[in-house]
């Protein structure tokens, strides 16, 4: 039997996607719930506790108060300012210690993940280890594919965003009849598809892509694509979604194949060996 499972939650449908998986498997856990972030909607009735991102010390003594052995990171964090901390003493030590302001969003998962093993004895695990159904198949998830110009356009977006993740910098970009139309940054996907719609032509074309950066702990922070994402590609005229195949969350796959298929839209998970074949020309 797994051991009980810390769900250290953010923002979004992940923590309770987790929580019916633990439920319907029957595996404690307990809910850390990240203040201005997490939504009381998605945590529901669960086992609970809510506190600001910078209260580390405090986290750390709840969840080994209630027996946890196991965590998982999910949802949106945006990054806080050193101000927007407000941090206590062990929460101070890791931000001086690992220099959090050098590091790009994926070195600092990575430092946390460290240090959450090292230093206290936690197992940090994937939402997958949970929910193995979340994990992007190679394929489609609903009844589209994509035709030949975007197949192009995904082929371009795979190395565009298998660079932009050796840089730290995101995990998608949105391509559009061969030409690189928007990058990701720290306001996430949901923001990079909102600066799409302006420039959305008539018709339906280009891809949103997404992947794992190549240097991350593929434990925290997979790309993840929902019903939402869906929705925001939609109102960017973009003619479908390609996350890659075992480096991708699909967060409801049935609802993400619906809401495709209302939306006339693809979403395909590709291998990121296509990915690595074009990558010297995106460098």
């Amino acid at each position: 039997m797994p051991g009980k499972l810390g769900i250290v939650a953010g923002s979004g449908e992940l923590p309770r996607v987790l929580i019916q998986a633990c439920r319907r498997t029957g595996r404690p856990y307990f809910v850390i719930a990240l203040a201005g972030n997490a939504d009381p909607a998605q945590i529901g009735d669960a086992p609970q506790a809510w506190y600001r991102l910078g209260r580390a010390g405090t986290i750390i003594q709840h969840l080994r108060r209630v027996g946890v052995s196991d965590i998982v990171l999910v949802g949106g964090v945006p990054r806080p300012t050193l101000a927007q901390w407000l941090p206590d003493w062990r929460t101070l030590r890791f931000i001086l210690g690992q220099r959090v302001w050098r590091l790009g969003d994926g070195g600092l998962l990575n430092a946390m993940t460290e240090t959450l093993e090292r230093e206290y004895g936690f197992r940090v695990v994937g939402p997958e280890n949970v929910a193995p159904e979340l994990l992007a198949q190679n394929g489609p998830v609903g009844s589209l594919t994509p035709d030949a110009a975007a197949q192009r356009d995904i082929a371009l977006g795979l190395a565009e965003a298998l660079a932009l993740g050796r840089r730290d910098l995101g995990q998608g970009v949105v391509v559009r009849a061969g030409r690189v139309i928007d990058r990701e940054d720290q306001s996430g996907t949901d923001a990079l598809l909102a600066r799409c719609v302006a420039v959305a032509a008539g018709t339906r074309a280009g891809a949103l892509v997404k992947m794992a950066k190549p240097a991350q702990d593929r434990r925290v922070d997979l790309p993840a694509v929902g019903v939402r994402t869906v929705e925001g590609a939609a109102r960017a005229g973009l003619a479908g979604i390609a996350v890659e195949a075992g480096g991708a969350l699909i967060v409801d796959r049935e609802a993400v194949a619906a809401a495709a298929d209302r939306a006339g839209l693809f979403v395909v998970g590709i291998p990121k060996e296509r990915a690595a074949q074009r990558s010297p020309a995106a460098a």
